[in-house]
């Protein structure tokens, strides 16, 4: 039996973690109903229980209750006919129950005339009622069925300040029983249909996410190939295509298709550098080679280790970076001191070029402005820049490096006198791997020292930019929130 690879089962668990919290929300949802349809219904109750011990007081004499009125009364009220649709609900008669207590808990009313002279002083609506509180109680009418349960409030009913009695207006749960079941129904194909809809959803984007064409534009430029009409292969043409779109949805959930991206280019870029490497390895094995082309060909063995040594380096630095959402430890960075550090760094291979740097624009005084955040990435960030702006100006020109406030934000500007960023490049000069020929010696960078600043920079919540300066060259622009 095949076993489900990793990203399956991690597909499956995520599916799996989504069918249980929408299970629990709706059995949540499902189970809150029927309580606030109760609490509804005892609500009007109290109002009916307030409005018949009120008219049962009227007949107070002496402390003496009298329910004579009451006979005739609600004789007629169960001898009444009506109908009344309330929605779903087909109602033609009244289950209204009421019965009344004295002062010792003892039925002295009840309008079904089955409790007549029963003790129900324990009831927990009697006794609370006749204590002053408020009582309400829920009793089956048939023992072990809950669909006959009943529910009561008691209301006082008062002579001279006096409770002498109480009023106990009941109702059967199963009269808006209905009501809840239907709202149960209700949520639950709701509550299905649109976890459905959204999983439906959630498939589409996911394949429209990691298909820009879309299965449908695939399918359809299938069809056109195909001669005649075949319902079956249609059919199975259909079930592949969605089999490999829920695959890819799940190397999309697990990163897989990110990291076969970064591999491939990597691989790509660790290309050229080996084949050079062994080129020359191959060469040096030849007899009788001149000691100056063995030289030459053991300096580019060098050189491309170096590249790739380099590229690799790169490579864990800025993969460390992604891996983190925040910054670990933070501290007040002058910006001003730290511009003129990076400066001072990059000044030995400046000198090499005849290349000269501009800080004229770092004024004592804005070296006082803090930035909160890492100096060391910082210092690397700018450090980057520098090599940029070196690597692409000509021999003896000038590298600005400047800060300037703009609000609460700080600005580092890097300029060259390059020939500055071609348009088919200004859209991809911050994506992994890419770089551009340097004009001095027509090679190429590792191409992951721009998409390093950018990490750094959102790391510290910032931004950064790059494009062409009015007059000629490149202009690099590091933005980060003050102190």
């Amino acid at each position: 039996m095949r076993t489900p690879s990793r990203r399956t089962r991690i597909f499956l668990a995520v599916l799996l973690i989504y069918v249980a919290g929408i299970s629990w929300l709706l059995w949540r949802v499902v189970g809150d109903i029927d309580p606030r349809y109760r609490e509804s219904a005892e609500e009007a109750q109290v109002e009916i229980a307030q409005l018949m011990a009120t008219l049962v007081e009227q007949d107070v004499i002496a402390g003496a209750i009298d329910t004579r009125r009451l006979e005739p009364l609600f004789r007629a009220l169960y001898a009444r006919e009506f109908s009344a649709q309330i929605y779903n609900l087909h109602k033609q008669k009244v289950e209204l129950r009421v019965y009344v207590t004295d002062r010792s808990g003892r039925v002295i009313y009840d309008s079904t005339g089955r409790a007549l002279g029963a003790d129900y002083s324990r009831w927990i609506d009697v006794s609370r009622t006749l204590a002053g509180s408020y009582g309400a109680r829920a009793t089956r009418d048939v023992e072990g069925d809950p669909l006959s349960s009943v529910l009561y409030v008691g209301a006082p009913i008062r002579w001279a300040g006096e409770i002498v009695g109480m009023v106990g207006v009941g109702k059967p749960v199963q009269s808006f029983g209905q009501f809840v079941e239907d709202a149960r129904e209700r949520v639950i194909w709701v509550g299905a249909g649109s976890a459905a809809a959204l999983l439906v959803l959630a498939l589409i984007v996911s394949v429209w996410l990691v298909r820009p064409f879309g299965l449908t534009a695939d399918y359809i430029r299938w069809l056109r190939t195909q001669r005649g009409f075949h319902p079956l292969r249609m059919l199975r043409r259909a079930a592949a295509m969605g089999r490999a779109a829920v695959q890819e949805m799940g190397d999309a959930l697990t990163g897989r298709n990110y990291v076969a991206d970064y591999v491939q280019t990597f691989t790509h870029e660790i290309k050229s550098p080996l084949s050079a490497i062994r080129g020359a390895a191959e060469l040096l094995q030849e007899a009788g080679m001149p000691p100056e082309e063995r030289e030459r060909f053991l300096a580019n063995i060098g050189r491309e280790s170096e590249r790739i040594q380099q590229l690799v380096d790169r490579m864990m630095e800025l993969t460390a970076l992604e891996t983190r959402r925040v910054l670990d430890q933070v501290q007040p960075v002058a910006l001003g001191a730290l511009l003129r550090e990076a400066a001072a760094g990059a000044a030995p291979a400046a000198a090499r070029r005849g290349i000269v740097f501009d800080v004229q624009g770092l004024r004592e005084d804005i070296g006082e402005v803090h930035a909160e955040g890492d100096p060391l990435l910082l210092r690397q960030a700018v450090g980057n820049l520098l090599d940029n702006a070196i690597d692409f100006s000509p021999e003896g020109g000038t590298v600005r490096l400047s800060l300037r406030l703009q609000g609460r934000r700080g600005v580092i500007a890097v300029r060259d006198q390059g020939p500055g960023i071609p348009a088919y490049a200004q859209a991809q000069v911050f994506q992994k791997f890419y770089s551009l020929a340097r004009p001095h010696s027509q090679k190429k960078s590792t191409g992951l020292g721009l998409a390093f600043v950018r990490e750094i920079a959102a790391l510290h919540g910032g931004a950064i930019a790059l494009g062409n300066a009015e007059g000629g060259g490149a202009l690099a622009t590091l933005i980060l929130p003050l102190k």
